[in-house]
């Protein structure tokens, strides 16, 4: 024994740990030819059952986020049969794990700990959508480095975020999670979430291993409920929904997990086409691959596997690399390897790549580096962490509607807050809070009383209850007041994995409350807690203000009370469309032309006959308490080359009387393709801060690989021919000009 961890050590270390810092190398993991042998030194010397044991994932009993429990992972450690645990955190609790491996086994490899930090671990920040909502990448990226801070002061390694599915169907519950249903939004988002959650070395005491999840396509699931069959071109796989995955990769992230459901008809966890032909071969990814929750053991209910053998042969030799909670690479990889159908190759490859990354950790070198309760005790939560948070709830929030100028409303204002989401702290942190705690949230009225002295609060109502007993109160509150502040939509569980909704109306008796809420003739401001895009059509008309506050987090009520007050001025736009109606999903802005687009009120056309084909809030809609104005629309020179760029410009006016913050968004048209080509894609976007009557310049470059798409030949390429650039505030109101590519 002492001669294997002897060994070990004589390899030589990557990473030299210490108590606040490593000292790390600056070589790209992707390439260390000394790292290979190093861990070519260590999988030598172990037995097949060994090199099987760490390419088991199991959850520990601490959380529950699946629908099994293997209770005996204990044991499985000791005989070194799971080499990952997931669902187990703190310093104190993973170091007490990370003991039994070190000390009880025959190899002392150290367990890596794995935990669902989405959007905070302990200081919670806005869902992942609404972070999206900000259009501010330094803030996402600040977000995602501060959950990791606090993870991997708690013990942790390794985080099941971000995701970057695509999604345009709000009826997914999941959609909460993501950035929305935009290619480039997405793909910007998902380097800065993987960028904030690695820093520049895995070793980093800061910084945890991110996972891009969920690899592929889950966002497309049919009817927009979970876990559903995917079915799309390999045209529209590409060019919609892999980029962000590519652009997680291309940012460095050292895993990927694969997905629930199939594609062409194969499920994604043993799909040769997903994970090896376009993510080994074509991308070469070098990172580890791990399944989603038992989703080896789902082939069976597919009908692709005839068995738990079955299954754990068709993963393992298309290139999963690790089973999460399933167990059948466990209870059969040995055996089939006895039986030669799969290749003990396969096992050392999927092994070399998981023991890479527990080098990269530091984990070799000192197993108990992220187990540091001191730190754990001053990094979480700590007063710099919560600033953040607030910070960024700020940033996420999107004005909708502001008639009259009815915010910012003033501090002497008599102001009657409704609703039982206003004084709720759990709901407020939305879904996959990590290991958030609603005591520590603060409520929307605590924050409302901070900045505001003459505040009356009355719940009136409940989500899901349809008890009408608190109208009477609610609407006596509100004749006694200046102002309604209504906070209503979702409760935070009612969005996210297995919430799937047909109906995305706001839930319950809220909006009849909103009704007789109206009659009073008081100005209403109304606030949409919620992880999805919803049907606010008549609440919209209703409401004097409409400001979606996604579920903000820990700091929900002090971001709320700034917002609110002006001492922030929203500058959040929609990453989704907002429906008119459910019978219009999916609904995205980047749609294809038809050949017989609407035009007027035409009958043969493209059109419903009962609601708008728009949607009622566009893509990149967001209001300001100021206003802005675009204007000298530049494109220099008009025409591009393969290889030269263009500049494209223009001027921004603050017309308003608030300093404010605006997202410059960049759309452009291919006119003619050799395929359909979107009416316009997202290319390029720049948030801005400008005061009350100044102006900015703002300038976007464009490359002809920016243009690049699917072409006819299936080749990934440009096309040489005229295009529209459109530059504006959101995805409808833009000034266009045109330029060539030659």
């Amino acid at each position: 024994m002492r001669t294997i961890t002897l060994f070990i050590l004589s390899a030589g270390m990557i990473i030299s740990c210490g108590r606040n810092q490593k000292v790390v190398e600056t070589t790209p993991w992707q390439n260390d030819l000394r790292l290979s042998q190093k861990v070519d030194s260590v999988l030598r010397l172990m037995t097949l059952e060994e090199k099987i044991g760490q390419m088991n994932l199991l959850t520990s009993d601490w959380t529950v986020t699946g629908p099994s429990l293997r209770s005996d992972y204990i044991d499985l450690i000791k005989t070194g049969k799971v080499g990952n645990i997931f669902n187990a955190h703190t310093a104190a609790f993973t170091r007490s794990l990370q003991k039994i491996a070190m000390e009880e086994t025959r190899m002392k490899i150290p367990l890596l700990f794995g935990f669902d930090v989405i959007h905070g671990y302990k200081t919670i920040f806005p869902i992942s959508l609404g972070e999206a909502a900000s259009w501010d990448l330094d803030a996402i990226e600040t977000s995602a480095r501060v959950a990791a801070s606090e993870a991997a002061a708690a013990g942790l390694h390794w985080t099941f975020a971000p995701m970057v599915d695509i999604s345009r169907d709000p009826r997914w519950g999941r959609i909460s999670e993501g950035a929305g249903e935009d290619t480039h939004l997405g793909s910007m988002i998902a380097r800065a979430r993987v960028k904030g959650f690695q820093g520049n070395h895995l070793a980093d005491l800061n910084t945890i291993m991110a996972c891009a999840k969920h690899y592929a396509a889950y966002g497309a699931a049919q009817a927009g409920r979970d876990y559903h069959t995917v079915d799309m071109s390999q045209r529209v796989l590409r060019d919609v929904y892999l980029p962000p995955f590519k652009a997680a990769l291309d940012e460095g992230v050292a895993t990927f997990m694969t997905s629930f459901n199939d594609y062409d008809g194969t499920p994604a966890t043993a799909n040769s086409f997903l994970l090896d032909q376009i993510l080994r071969k074509e991308w070469g990814f070098k990172g580890f691959v791990v399944s989603d929750y038992t989703s080896v053991n789902e082939m069976i209910a597919h009908g692709t596997a005839a068995d738990l053998k079955d299954a754990a042969k068709q993963a393992a030799g298309v290139g999963l690399d690790m089973d999460m909670q399933g167990m059948a690479f466990s209870d059969y990889l040995e055996q089939l390897v006895g039986e030669g159908k799969i290749s003990e190759n396969i096992i050392d490859d999927a092994v070399r790549r998981i023991l890479s990354m527990k080098f990269r950790l530091g984990l070799f070198d000192d197993p108990y580096c992220y187990c540091d309760e001191e730190r754990e005790s001053t990094v979480v939560f700590s007063k710099e962490n919560l600033e953040k948070a607030k910070e960024v709830a700020c940033k996420s929030f999107v004005l909708l509607k502001n008639a009259n100028q009815t915010l910012p409303l003033s501090t002497n204002k008599r102001i009657a807050i409704i609703g039982d989401l206003a004084n709720n702290r759990e709901d407020m942190l939305g879904s996959w809070f990590g290991a958030g705690e609603a005591a520590s949230v603060t409520t929307i009225l605590e924050g409302m009383k901070s900045q505001f002295p003459r505040v009356t609060y009355v719940k009136g109502c409940d989500p899901v209850s349809n008890d009408r007993s608190g109208f009477t109160n609610a609407v006596l509150a509100a004749r006694n007041a200046d102002v309604i502040v209504f906070v209503m939509g979702e409760k935070g569980n009612m969005s996210g994995e297995a919430a799937s909704r047909a109906s995305i109306d706001i839930p319950g008796i809220q909006t009849q409350l909103l009704v007789e809420l109206k009659k009073t003739g008081k100005p209403i401001v109304v606030l949409i807690a919620t992880g999805r895009p919803l049907t606010l059509e008549k609440e919209a008309e209703l409401a004097d203000a409409l400001l979606v506050i996604w579920f903000p987090g820990t700091q929900a009520g002090a971001a709320v009370a700034e917002a609110l007050s002006g001492a922030f001025n929203p500058s959040g736009k929609l990453p989704v469309s907002f429906p008119v109606s459910v019978g219009q999903i999916p609904l995205y802005y980047n749609v294809k032309n038809t050949g017989r687009p609407l035009h007027g009120n035409e009958k043969y056309t493209s059109r419903y006959l009962d609601v708008p084909n728009q949607p009622l809030f566009v893509f990149g809609y967001g209001l300001s308490y100021t206003t802005f104005e675009y204007s000298d629309l530049q494109i220099s020179p008009k025409e591009m080359s393969a290889k030269s760029p263009i500049q494209i410009s223009v001027t921004v006016t603050n017309t308003g009387n608030f300093d404010g913050s605006e997202v410059v968004q960049l759309y452009v048209r291919d006119l003619v393709g050799s395929v359909t080509r979107p009416i316009k894609e997202l290319k390029g976007f720049q948030k801005v801060s400008i005061p009350k009557g100044g102006a900015q310049r703002v300038s976007f470059s464009l490359v002809a690989e920016d243009l690049a798409f699917t072409r006819s030949n299936n080749e990934w390429g440009f096309e040489y021919g005229e295009f529209e650039a459109s530059v504006g505030s959101n995805s409808k109101d833009v000034i266009t000009e045109r330029f060539l590519l030659k």
